[in-house]
């Protein structure tokens, strides 16, 4: 892939962050572009109440990856913590409005909730350099290609590597 961060800008409070997240047990709920459209919807949320600034991201069928910072006052677990609350009762409520029988494999006997779909521990690495910024991007971006979903990375949809190979944002919420 091209270098994709030319010169590694200055971030005053918290560096950029790769994070990972994967739905409960690895299941495939985001095969099914309703699901993904409720991420890149709730991503695009938090980039215009400039709560975020996305870089880079993925979407497959049981995970996402992302790159991001926030914007002050926020911190990188609030936005985390937004992220995966309001993608969770978005998924929730479409697979009730659907009447889904796979609703019942998200259901868990916790204290906190009745259905989980995110699993708990999100990966999150900081980035404190263009190398390695370049490095996740271009991890994030080869992802379907491995995963044999497609031959370029720019032709997987619900990815930013279209962007970065021509400049065009289709989701409206990236930033180079």
């Amino acid at each position: 892939m091209n270098n994709l961060l030319q010169s590694f800008p200055s971030f005053p409070l918290d560096w950029p962050q790769f994070f990972t997240a994967t739905i409960l047990n690895w299941q495939h709920l985001l095969a099914d572009d309703k699901y993904k459209k409720i991420v890149t919807n709730s991503l695009r949320f938090l980039v215009e109440k400039r709560r975020i600034q996305l870089f880079a991201f993925v979407i497959m069928s049981n995970h996402i990856h992302l790159i991001w910072q926030p914007f002050p006052p926020d911190t990188l677990v609030s936005i985390q913590h937004s992220l995966l609350k309001f993608t969770a009762q978005s998924f929730k409520a479409a697979l009730q409005s659907d009447r889904s029988p796979a609703l019942q494999q998200y259901k868990v006997k916790a204290k906190d909730r009745y259905y989980q779909f995110w699993e708990r521990n999100s990966l999150s690495i900081e980035i404190c350099s263009s190398a390695v910024f370049n490095q996740k991007a271009d991890y994030i971006h080869l992802n379907p290609v491995k995963a044999g979903i497609c031959k370029n990375p720019e032709d997987y949809h619900y990815s930013s590597a279209r962007f970065y190979e021509t400049g065009i944002d289709e989701f409206n919420m990236l930033s180079y």
